[in-house]
């Protein structure tokens, strides 16, 4: 399997480093464990109207450290449920790369990304290549590329479908000896 070539907009460039995702949908809403609820307050503190104007496949931008803080999933599920396809950002807090990873979502380190783009870009991601194309200026930014266990495991939806499927190969395999 492998990803496809990944269209969307820009729905929203967050321009701090040490970005906490949890001010996403709110510290105070970070225990909210309905998934609708959480997606109407995800980013009504910076655009109220963010969660009716996101479509699948838009990506969020963001700068240093993205994710920095306490890895909660409830603001990533929000964006999730919205139709966002992945996070492109200079750089993520380790933690945070690493639980969303082994959801299944991709995030995409790659320098220079926050000021090559404007909210509502078009952006192509061109996975075999390594780029982020910016489809409104042209620009080409290459991105960090991910380890094969990172690559593998956004390309089954997840670290338990990853080793779901590991496991098969290899019953498989003994199998056959």
């Amino acid at each position: 399997m492998s990803l496809p070539i990944l269209d969307g907009r820009v729905a929203w460039v967050f321009q701090e480093d040490d970005y906490d995702i949890d001010l996403i949908v709110g510290i105070k809403n970070i225990k909210i464990t309905d998934i609708h609820e959480l997606a109407a307050l995800a980013m009504a503190s910076y655009d109220p109207d963010f969660a009716s104007t996101v479509a699948r496949g838009d990506v969020l931008v963001g700068g240093h450290n993205f994710g920095y803080g306490h890895p909660h999933y409830p603001a990533m599920r929000a964006m999730r449920h919205l139709g966002v396809s992945c996070v492109i950002a200079e750089s993520f807090s380790p933690g945070f790369f690493r639980g969303e990873i082994s959801m299944g979502f991709p995030l995409i380190s790659c320098p220079g990304i926050r000021a090559a783009v404007q909210r509502w870009d078009g952006l192509r991601v061109d996975w075999n290549r390594g780029v982020v194309v910016n489809q409104r200026t042209g620009q080409a930014l290459p991105f960090e590329p991910w380890s094969r266990a990172e690559r593998a495991t956004v390309e089954a939806g997840g670290f338990i479908p990853y080793l779901k499927a590991r496991l098969a190969r290899e019953r498989d395999a003994a199998a056959q000896v």
